[in-house]
C-alpha cells in the first residue's frame, strides 16, 4: 500500500490528511475519497487546472506526464518543478507528499 500525506491547506483539508491507496488508483479521486475537497472544475477530464497539486515527496516515481497536462500546467497559478494535475496522476507503489496551491485559476467555485 501507498501511504499518501496531505499538507494543511486552509479551505479543502485544514489539519491536512493521510490515507492509504493501492497501486493505479486516481491521485484526485483518491483526495475527494478521503475528505480533501479538491477542486476539479473538469470533473478530472484534464480540462482545466483547478486539481492542480505539487508533489513534494514521490514526484519523480510517477507515470510520465502527457503533452495534454503539461500544455494546460503552463497556465497553472503557483506552477513549480514537482507541479501535476491530480486527475491525470496514478498511485503507484511510491509515498508521496502533497501540498495543494493556495489558489487556482478557478473564479468559481463549484464545490462538488
Amino acid at each position: 500500500m501507498t501511504r499518501i500525506k496531505v499538507m494543511p491547506h486552509a479551505q479543502f483539508c485544514p489539519e491536512g490528511a493521510e490515507f492509504e491507496a493501492k497501486s493505479g488508483q486516481n491521485l484526485c479521486q483518491l483526495l475527494l475519497d478521503n475528505g480533501v475537497s479538491i477542486e476539479h472544475a473538469c470533473d478530472m477530464s484534464a480540462a482545466c487546472t483547478t486539481c492542480h497539486v505539487v508533489v513534494r515527496k514521490g514526484f519523480n516515481a510517477l507515470n510520465e506526464m502527457d503533452d495534454v497536462e503539461a500544455d494546460l500546467l503552463d497556465r497553472a497559478w503557483g506552477l513549480e518543478p514537482d507541479s501535476r494535475l491530480s486527475c491525470q496522476v496514478e498511485v503507484n507503489d511510491t509515498d508521496l507528499l502533497i501540498e495543494i496551491p493556495r489558489y487556482t485559476i478557478n473564479h468559481a467555485s463549484e464545490r462538488h
